[in-house]
Order: C-alpha cells, then structure tokens, then sequence
C-alpha cells in the first residue's frame, strides 16, 4: 500500500539500482517455508520481512538453515513491531548463523527510522544496534528529564532532522501537527515509543507508550507481556490492554489461540506462570480472554487502542484503515469484563 512507508523505501530501492523481489500472498502456503523458497530460488541479499512472521515460523519449528541453500543471504530486516530476544535467538539458531539481523523503529510520517541496524557493528539479542543518522534521539521521561541506559521512558528527538515532516494538509495554524509531536515535551520530536537506551548505545522498544499499562501507577510495556504469552505453544498472538476498573487499571490479555484449543484453567494458569516467573507480579493480567481474532492494521500491526475504546464501549473511528475491521466487534460488551 503507498499509505505505509516500505512503498516509498521500495522506490528509494530501485533509484539504488537494487532489483526487488516482492512476494504476493500468504507465506504459509502450502507450508511456512514459501518465504524461504523464494529467498533460495531467487538468491535474495537483504531479506525483509515482519517480527510476527519470525516469531510464526519459529512456533511452527521451521528449519529452513536446514533445507535451503540461503548462501546469498546477508541481512534480515524486521519491523512492524519489537522483535523479541526469542526471534533473534531463532534467526541465529535456524536460518542462519553469520546473517546481519536488523530491527528497527521509525515510523511512515518520518519514511525513515530513529533507531535501526548497522552491518558494521555487532548485533546484541533483543536490541536495535543503533539510532539514525542525522537524529539526536534521547530518551526521557515524563518530566521531560534525560534518562540513562536501563531506563524506560519516552523516545525522543531533541533537534531537527531531514526526513522530518513539515506539516499537516488542512492544518494552517500547524496546531494539528503540534498536538501529533510536541505537546508533551515543547520543541522536542516525541515519537510515542516507550524505549530505553542500553549501555553500548543501542535500543530495546517496549511498546507503543500510549498503550503502556499502568496498573497502580506502575509502567509497564505491552511488548513484556507478549515476549511471555507468545512462548506458550498455543498462543498463536495476543493483545493487552488496560481496563478502568474500580477506580484503577487492570490488565487485561486477550489470546488467539491454534484451532481446535480451548482456554481452560490449566492453559490460562500457564500462561499467568510464564508472565509471572519472568517478569513481576505486576504483569500478570486479571483476566485472560480467549478471541478468535485480533484486528490489525492493513500493514499487519495489532491495533491496541482501537480494542480498548471497544472494551471501554467507546466509538472507534477511522476502521476502514483496518485489514479485519470486523474483528473489533469480538471484544464489545464481553461479560468476563463485567466483573
């Protein structure tokens, strides 16, 4: 689609003098290699692909460092959404052992990315190896001070940068395009990622931070919960939100589970025990609710705030924008979030 942002990379592609491959249908079919296929038969350099699709293929034990001759293959891209230490171990593990794995973090306003890979540094499990050229990203919090490696806050760009967009159509005071980045942290680029630096200058991304849980006062990223509920074989994906209840927040976590799997008491205990043996007890929801889908946008990301106005029974706008825009009426007036 030329609404998001790999259409224009595509194109950036071809003035490089690049020849692009593109692959029309479903990956899983007949079998989760059809990707993998392609790659070998084509002998494919830079394969790009999404952190869902790395993290369907390992759940499906796909080998394809096994049985495909992928020699030409030097860099994996991932995006649409936080690649978890489990996929890079994968990658590593079972496609290949010397590829230059890269995720990254940007966005289709900017065409561009504030933090992404680089061939020529090492690559650390879980992380973004470095920020982008040309950006003075920072992290901070919600006072707006600086924050040091390890610590969560808000990804930030602090001066002016090439790829930045100058403005909204049909918003000729800009008071539009203000409110989109600067009103939280006047004069300074706030991209609406909840981040935090390590110490060797890369970054970790933890979710989207207008879906961060706050149950408590306490913060917590959407992404930790999905690194855990996703490890658990029947869980095929899953989406969290936060549920105003009772004058606070409860965590919510809703799953899509393999065809013919039930979310019983022992699937739903294992799942609490998996989020709450790597995390904190914070993390774990107050209630889990099985769905048979999960509504997501036209580029393939989950759609988080759009589930929790339908929870809150409020009205979501703009649902053409979504690929299963149907999906949303699953999670209206649910009586598990009645008590």
């Amino acid at each position: 689609t030329c609404g998001w942002m790999m259409w224009n990379w595509l194109v950036s592609g071809l003035a490089s003098g690049a020849t692009l491959l593109l692959y029309d249908g479903s990956p899983f079919y007949p079998d989760g290699n059809a990707l993998f296929d392609f790659a070998s038969e084509e002998k494919i350099d830079i394969f790009g692909t999404s952190a869902k699709f790395i993290d369907a293929v390992s759940k499906a034990a796909i080998q394809p460092g096994q049985t495909h001759d992928l020699a030409s293959l030097r860099s994996i891209l991932s995006t649409g959404s936080p690649l978890m230490p489990e996929g890079f171990d994968y990658v590593y593990q079972s496609v290949k052992e010397d590829v230059c794995l890269s995720s990254i973090s940007g966005g289709t306003d900017i065409v561009s990315c504030f933090a992404l890979g680089n061939p020529a540094l090492p690559v650390w499990r879980g992380e973004l190896q470095c920020k982008g050229l040309g950006m003075k990203v920072e992290v901070r919090g919600d006072d707006g001070a600086l924050l040091g490696p390890g610590e969560k806050g808000e990804l930030t760009c602090s001066n002016s940068f090439p790829c930045m967009p100058i403005g909204f159509w049909n918003d000729p005071d800009d008071s539009k395009y203000r409110k989109a980045y600067f009103e939280k942290f006047p004069g300074i680029w706030c991209h609406g990622d909840y981040v935090a630096e390590t110490e060797h200058g890369g970054m970790v991304i933890y979710g989207r931070s207008d879906a961060v849980l706050n149950p408590g006062g306490v913060r917590i990223g959407t992404a930790e919960i999905y690194r855990q509920a996703e490890q658990i074989d029947e869980v095929v994906e899953s989406l969290v939100v936060g549920q105003q209840w009772q004058g606070d927040v409860r965590i919510v976590l809703f799953v899509r589970l393999r065809d013919g799997v039930s979310l019983d008491k022992g699937l739903d205990e294992r799942i609490r025990g998996r989020i709450r043996d790597n995390t904190t007890p914070r993390h774990v929801p107050a209630r889990i609710v099985q769905v048979s889908d999960i509504p997501r946008t036209k580029s393939g990301k989950i759609v988080e705030l759009a589930v929790a106005k339908v929870v809150h029974g409020e009205e979501v706008k703009n649902r053409e924008a979504l690929a299963n825009p149907e999906a949303l009426d699953l999670f209206a007036d649910l009586p598990e979030l009645q008590v």
